[in-house]
């Protein structure tokens, strides 16, 4: 089968290194509207070649590798898709690219979130192994075709992924709580630091703790800010929680209640059996 990729960053490049290495994939194709993407994506061999729009339309399997406003838009330019095409999309949130696929290739498309990445971007960022290992939620299956399906599990499983199926919008709830609120929380805590110390400070004795809780600040804005829009009131629900539990935190610091303060963080430590 042909492969087409749109999109040749992080996931989309590090999606085409992984498929190299799937027996049933004969050719990746890869589209960008960044030349310099398109350039980059061929000299580090993340696709095999750079195909125009129409062309990769044509492609067996199309994947979505781009923002959510980009996956609804583009979604809306492949209604003319042959009917045994696959278009897998890697949107982070799923419900709007749900209530926006056209209906005549609803059963075209498989929604899917590989739940990976890092927080660096561009075709320079991509990994071999990214998905390896790694899940991939697979939502509102019922309405994709199963020639689709099949094409979707397959090639999923070919590059080492776990699969999880569910509704799109228990999703994007989901999502909130164990993606994006950890981003917002990540930016908040650099915004916070770099108001009250210098660079020289930061860099002397930031530690292990504050490093890990601050590099998903260097993940792209152009990015999250698009992916918290589009989550939006998800995401305000989880901040709510959050919020509540900061302030139980504050208040058992503020009232030297140190016995309660152990038994709050005890109850945080059952994470670690989870995890």
């Amino acid at each position: 089968m042909v492969v087409g990729i749109v999109g040749l960053g992080l996931m989309g490049g590090s999606l085409g290194l992984a498929l190299k290495g799937v027996p049933q994939v004969e050719k990746i194709v890869g589209y960008d509207r960044n030349p310099h993407h398109c350039n980059e994506a061929l000299e580090l061999e993340l696709v095999d070649e750079v195909v125009s729009w129409e062309e990769l339309k044509r492609s067996d399997v199309i994947y979505l590798a781009i923002p959510v406003e980009g996956i609804i838009r583009a979604l809306q330019e492949l209604t003319d898709i042959s009917p045994m095409s696959t278009v897998i999309d890697l949107g982070s949130t799923k419900a709007r690219i749900v209530e926006n696929i056209p209906p005549q290739i609803r059963k075209n498309v498989v929604p899917a979130h590989p739940m990976t990445g890092t927080e660096k971007f561009g075709p320079s960022a991509a990994l071999p192994n990214l998905y390896r290992d790694k899940i991939v939620v697979l939502c509102n299956l019922e309405e994709s075709g199963e020639l689709q399906r099949d094409t979707a599990r397959t090639l999923f499983k070919k590059i080492g992924m776990k699969i999880v199926t569910m509704d799109a919008h228990e999703h994007d709830r989901h999502a909130a709580y164990i993606s994006h609120l950890p981003h917002a929380i990540s930016f908040a805590l650099a915004n916070a630091v770099m108001a009250q110390e210098d660079a020289k400070n930061i860099l002397i004795l930031a530690a292990g703790g504050f490093r890990d809780m601050s590099r998903l600040a260097k993940s792209s804005p152009v990015m999250w800010e698009e992916i918290f829009k589009q989550n939006r009131e998800n995401l305000l629900e989880s901040m709510d929680r959050f919020e509540e539990e900061l302030a139980r935190c504050r208040n058992l610091i503020n009232e030297a209640d140190w016995k309660g303060l152990h038994r709050w963080m005890e109850e945080a430590n059952k994470l670690h059996k989870i995890l």
